[in-house]
């Protein structure tokens, strides 16, 4: 697909503030597990990332990820929902963004079945945030650093879960664009 259509570009659209949005509304129910486990969090940003991998998963556009998870980290800017991150917050969002495009890419590449590949690049993008999160802000070591990494990637598997099924349930109006690939 060379150039995506006004349908593409508005789900695209629409998936960036879902995630901006839908982080802020399950962020109160994921700090009760994280403050739990004395982590610093991944649960809400898996969530946040879910709707990035349904974009690129959905939408033949190669870099789509990345350049949704750019416009999210402008918005985020602009909005002041960059949290702890501050003016770092773009590498934590753009990141993310470069995982899920190498992960899809890859396993295009290597096999059609999309549910393994959107599953890991569910996984691969909360486990960057996680970790560029910890390097840009929390430092976190060891022990904690494991457990904090194990947390994000248990959630993004969780997430990678409700991706597929929603990929499976939205590729059916996209299949236009994916014959114009």
């Amino acid at each position: 697909m060379k150039r995506p259509d006004l349908r593409a570009l508005l789900f695209m659209a629409l998936c960036c503030d879902m995630g901006l949005f839908a982080k802020k509304l399950i962020s109160p129910a994921a700090n009760l597990i994280t403050e739990f486990l004395h982590i610093p969090g991944g649960i809400a940003t898996s969530f946040s990332l879910m709707f990035l991998v349904i974009a690129a998963s959905v939408i033949p556009l190669a870099g789509c990820a990345s350049m949704m998870a750019g416009l999210q980290s402008m918005l985020a800017l602009c909005l002041g929902m960059t949290g702890s991150m501050g003016l770092l917050a773009p590498i934590g969002y753009i990141l993310p963004g470069l995982a899920i495009d190498l992960i899809l890419f890859v396993s295009g590449r290597i096999t059609k079945d999309r549910s393994s590949g959107i599953m890991a690049a569910s996984i691969a993008a909360s486990v960057t945030a996680c970790l560029a999160a910890n390097l840009i802000v929390f430092r976190l070591r060891g022990i904690v650093l494991l457990v904090y990494a194990c947390t994000s990637a248990a959630s993004g598997s969780v997430c990678g879960l409700l991706a597929v099924s929603l990929v499976s349930r939205l590729r059916p109006i996209f299949f236009t664009l994916k014959e114009a690939s």
